[in-house]
């Protein structure tokens, strides 16, 4: 959490950075790195069945009720903690120059989906692969995977369309250095190991530094982070 909240603090891209969460230890964590935390997520969507989405709605609903909206928003999951300031920054970027409706981080996927296939219960290779999807990932094409570190989104149209991945919507691309996104006990090791040896240590340190080439700024419209 702490690695998230201070590459937003040091992107200079939002008027406001917030946690969402339903815990008063992680609500405290959060403000002692440089976070808000105005109001506390609710039962609902604190379950397992809750989606981000409906969290985003209940965020922006509960900013109204004080006095507070925002033109856009952008969702930084703390389980990206190798996502630094410069990603956000050029992902906004991005969202400023051409993105009507959203800009969702990816990186180029680690396998291609084209080897990938279903197996029958026996686990006999009927129709694992089309052979011309062999010939397609021999000819070199790249396939991208989202990486779950930014989401910069409208909130204008978000409430009338939830799905991020259509027209007005542009991906920013990451390097897999960067794109750890720690659902495992795997994935927190390898996120170490990337680091060398403390989890974001020394290339989170090197990226900051590259935020001193970027002139900070503060976009006109107003913006609300949520981690």
């Amino acid at each position: 959490m702490a690695y998230t909240i201070e590459a937003a603090i040091n992107s200079g891209c939002f008027d406001e950075i917030m946690v969402s969460t339903d815990s008063d230890k992680y609500a405290e964590i959060a403000k002692k790195f440089g976070a808000k935390v105005p109001f506390l997520r609710s039962n609902t969507t604190a379950t397992d069945t809750a989606s981000t989405w409906d969290m985003v709605e209940e965020v922006l609903g509960e900013y109204r009720n004080i006095g507070l909206q925002f033109d856009s928003f952008c969702i930084l999951q703390p389980t990206s903690p190798l996502r630094v300031a410069c990603d956000i920054q050029e992902a906004y970027r991005i969202f400023e120059k051409k993105a009507n409706f959203a800009v969702v981080s990816v990186c180029e996927a680690e396998h291609s989906p084209l080897w990938c296939g279903h197996l029958p219960e026996n686990h006999e290779f009927l129709d694992f692969i089309d052979i011309e999807n062999i010939k397609q990932r021999q000819a070199g094409e790249k396939y991208y995977r989202l990486n779950g570190a930014i989401y910069i989104v409208d909130t204008e149209h978000f409430y009338k369309d939830r799905f991020l991945y259509q027209k007005g919507s542009f991906a920013y691309i990451m390097p897999q250095s960067r794109s750890i996104d720690i659902d495992t006990e795997i994935d927190f090791k390898l996120a170490e190991i990337i680091s060398g040896g403390g989890l974001a240590t020394n290339l989170f340190k090197a990226f900051l530094r590259n935020v001193q080439l970027h002139n900070s700024r503060r976009i006109s419209e107003k913006e609300v982070c949520i981690a």
